[in-house]
């Protein structure tokens, strides 16, 4: 079984898996520190001076200052800022995955378009569909339009 556990963890998918989780994660720190550090702090300041990971409702008669202070209180809070700063950094991720997916899809159309072949009447064998000789048998073929 430890001999079982070890091919499939070796196993070159396993291994893409395990780098592609890895960089994921990382990537997500990086849009995390961009959101929070660099795209909220001046859109605050646009809108008057508003930092959004402070912003709150507090669910209770009390009404403290700061959502560190609501923590400390443990004063049950909707973190509607922390979420806005969440959603953007899933925006963000998503616009990045979809470019990202885009691009693999536009190199992985392009030899399928070379798929479009046809076969040799005499050897059987695929040729290209700009060829006009194919490559196994040296046969002349007809080009396809």
């Amino acid at each position: 079984m430890l001999k079982e556990f070890k091919e499939f963890a070796l196993r070159g998918n396993v291994l893409d898996l395990a780098v592609g989780v890895i960089v994921g994660g990382a990537f997500g720190k990086i849009v995390t520190s961009l959101v929070n550090d660099i795209i909220m702090p001046p859109i605050g300041v646009i809108i008057g001076g508003v930092d959004f990971s402070s912003l709150f409702v507090a669910l209770s008669e009390t009404r403290p200052a700061t959502l560190a202070q609501a923590k400390a209180e443990r004063i049950a809070t909707i973190n509607y800022g922390l979420f806005l700063n969440a959603t953007l950094d899933f925006l963000i991720v998503a616009f990045a995955v979809f470019l990202f997916i885009r691009q693999i899809n536009r190199i992985l159309r392009e030899p399928a378009r070379e798929k479009a072949a046809r076969e040799c009447p005499y050897c059987m064998s695929m040729i290209p569909s700009r060829a006009t000789r194919c490559a196994h048998c040296t046969s002349e073929v007809a080009k396809l339009a």
